[in-house]
């Protein structure tokens, strides 16, 4: 009988250690070596360098809190665009704490560009907590500020932002976007140098 029971039991441990080896082992490193060999930009986290120093992705947001910059969406994320911490509030529309939240950054965005709307988009969070994207609507709400606080023409500046506007996918996946990394760095480009 006992031999029975283990001759039973034989081939659902090596199959076990089979598909363990295998899933856990062969199909991790084989897809590595083809996103490394195929995609590795975008398999190492599509980081910037300037001088051989990491200074963001393009894919994961970040904050920008000098008026010199282009603001993104507020972050759930732990302190703020942490990757480690990557989630939502989890704050429902009727909660009160969400809704205190959103009133005060409505009323602080509204004295920085008075008359238009402010774009739900920098008042809300996303769902990771680190998209590195905002709508065009709210890049254009920033141009006044960013062309004051830089010296610079908000015509000149409102062509960055046009220039930096990604499409949807094939045209339809997705809605137009801006990558606040990417026209940051646009905005640098210019000649003003960044603030320290």
């Amino acid at each position: 009988m006992d031999k029975d029971i283990i001759s039973s039991l034989r081939p659902a441990f090596v199959m076990t250690l089979l598909f363990a080896a295998l899933l856990g082992l062969v199909y991790p490193l084989a897809m590595t070596g083809i996103g490394q060999a195929l995609f590795p930009v975008q398999a190492n986290g599509s980081l910037v360098r300037d001088n051989g120093r990491v200074v963001g992705s393009t894919v994961v947001g970040q904050a920008f809190a000098s008026d010199r910059y282009f603001h993104s969406r507020p972050s759930a994320a732990g302190d703020g665009y942490d990757g480690l911490a990557s989630s939502g509030s989890n704050l429902g529309p009727t909660s009160r704490v969400l809704a205190e939240r959103v009133k005060a950054d409505v009323a602080r965005l509204s004295g920085t560009a008075p008359g238009p709307n402010v774009p739900p988009d920098l008042v809300t969070t996303s769902a990771s907590g680190l998209d590195p994207h905002i709508s065009p609507e709210a890049a254009f709400y920033q141009v006044d500020r960013v062309a004051r606080v830089r010296s610079l023409d908000p015509a000149s500046v409102r062509r960055i932002v046009e220039q930096a506007i990604e499409t949807p996918l094939l045209g339809f996946l997705g809605e137009p976007r801006v990558n606040l990394f990417k026209l940051n760095r646009r905005l640098d480009a210019l000649g003003a140098k960044p603030a320290a």
